[in-house]
């Protein structure tokens, strides 16, 4: 069974940074991406990116979040700056063979088959 493993949460001040990493035990899947849930709300797509390098983000992180892979490694990371405590959150990294086309759909609308357990991430104001 195919197991996408999270690193890189933590605490940091307001303003600061922090790097996710997400790798999958197997596959080379085509779209990987990153998603967070906080107590309380639904879980938002944050970001993803193809196999190809194409890249979509939540409005909420433009400009400050940047998803990057390494293909040959079957890793997608999170480089997050400038974080706010709104930005505190159970980060989940996700799979699938496709992210839904030109719209992106089934990253907007948390359909892919594939998840990790989560890594916490939390920013003290």
């Amino acid at each position: 069974q195919v197991q996408l493993v999270e690193s890189g949460g933590g605490s940091v001040q307001a303003g600061g940074s922090l790097r996710l990493s997400c790798t999958s035990s197997s596959n080379t899947f085509y779209c990987m991406a990153w998603f967070r849930q906080t107590p309380g709300k639904e879980r938002e797509g944050v970001a993803a990116i193809t196999t190809t390098g194409l890249t979509n983000y939540h409005d909420s992180v433009k400009g400050r979040f940047t998803i990057s892979r390494d293909v040959t490694k079957s890793t997608v990371f999170l480089e997050m700056a400038n974080l706010t405590a709104e930005d505190t959150a159970l980060y989940y990294c996700a799979a699938d063979s496709t992210c839904g086309g030109v719209t992106w759909h089934n990253f907007k609308t948390k359909n892919l088959s594939v998840w990790g357990q989560g890594t916490q991430v939390t920013v003290s104001s």
